[in-house]
């Protein structure tokens, strides 16, 4: 009696354990991510899960339209292919700013 008590006490630690190291961070992730593909914007600055880096035309429901590169292309990817949204750096804002001044 007592080892089976202390048996399902240990399997139910494992599995609270595992929630907390694996589960949890993965949906917390999934949720980031999902929210940040509902607010992109035009004009955002994104990198796609391929490492494309552009500027954002325009969004539909669930694609939008990337400009790349000197030649500005246009391509147009789905939003799950959505990685991350680049913020620009302060040091280039302030690069942008001394330039003006002078």
């Amino acid at each position: 009696m007592e080892s089976t008590l202390g048996l399902i006490l240990y399997m139910g630690f494992f599995f609270g354990l595992m929630y907390f190291l694996l589960v949890r961070p993965q949906k917390k992730k999934t949720k980031q991510l999902n929210e940040l593909r509902s607010n992109i914007r035009s004009g955002d600055l994104v990198v796609t899960i391929g490492g494309i880096v552009g500027k954002v035309m325009s969004v539909k429901e669930d694609e939008f339209v990337l400009e790349v590169g000197a030649a500005k292309t246009k391509l147009t990817f789905k939003k799950w292919a959505l990685s991350a949204i680049e913020k620009p750096s302060t040091e280039e804002v302030v690069a942008v700013d001394v330039e003006t001044i002078e």
